[in-house]
């Protein structure tokens, strides 16, 4: 399996961004940067893995100072057509180790990203990271997906988790290991046909929040989506945020956004 830095490599980067439409538009990155500004509550915001600048750059652009953390270069060399380095500074490196300079009132990670961690040891390493970035009482928000193993029958390895006109998304899993691997099929005229594959190891709410417990988080609230629907047992995703515990620990809620 490829590591990750040749995953997103310069031509993953050239095809990353998709204006207006999918994860770019306008309905699901208002109601993420909505969000995020008011978690960042007047504070400054570290993107871990911030990628091309897709929350970054609106996050900015809202006022909040966003600083980022990344691993590929070429996905920052598409973040420099968008904006300088004195605007969004980001540090080059594994967002489980690496240190951005200041203290943050919040640390976020998006759209499934602590999934491209492949080990347990990696994600809480990841939490812990991002506790070390965190002035006291600060919030870590993590965006993920709900693993959908009740659609998986016995005896068979994979899903189609989505198909349209031209596109095939089917995930593989190996749910002894606890990975799966998402291969997105783009067909073109006649036989063409292009294929992405990124390896993930999928994480269950509650052991997320052990993760958090271990490295000083508790979790302060859980939504299905970023406008604050609410977690049921039918949520394909969810948008959970950590709170910086001090001495007086907060319990877990699941009501109104703050």
């Amino acid at each position: 399996m490829a590591d990750e830095q040749q995953i997103w490599d310069a031509d993953t980067a050239r095809r990353y961004d998709t204006p207006g439409t999918g994860m770019f538009a306008p309905e699901v990155l208002g109601p993420t940067v909505d969000r995020l500004v008011a978690l960042a509550d007047g504070g400054a915001a570290l993107e871990l893995a911030i990628g091309t600048g897709r929350v970054a750059v609106p996050l900015a652009g809202r006022g909040v100072p966003v600083t980022g953390i990344e691993l590929s270069q070429p996905m920052v060399d598409v973040l420099r057509t968008k904006v300088d380095e004195a605007t969004i500074p980001v540090v080059m490196g594994d967002m489980t180790t690496v240190r951005a300079p200041g203290r943050f009132s919040l640390v976020y990670l998006v759209f499934n990203t602590i999934s491209n961690l492949l080990t347990q040891a990696e994600q809480v390493e990841c939490f812990r990271n991002a506790a070390r970035h965190l002035a006291p009482g600060g919030r870590f928000v993590i965006e993920l997906w709900v693993p959908q193993l009740r659609v998986l029958p016995p005896g068979v390895g994979a899903t189609v988790w989505h198909e349209e006109p031209g596109y095939l998304g089917i995930d593989t899993y190996d749910v002894l290991e606890q990975r799966l691997v998402s291969h997105h099929v783009r067909f073109g005229e006649g036989s063409d046909a292009q294929l992405f594959r990124s390896p993930h190891r999928y994480v269950w709410p509650a052991e997320l929040d052990l993760m958090g417990q271990l490295a000083g988080f508790g979790l302060e609230s859980r939504h299905a989506d970023w406008s604050g629907a609410a977690f049921t047992a039918g949520s394909t995703s969810h948008v959970s945020v950590y709170r910086l515990l001090d001495e007086e620990r907060t319990p877990s809620r699941t009501g109104p956004l703050p």
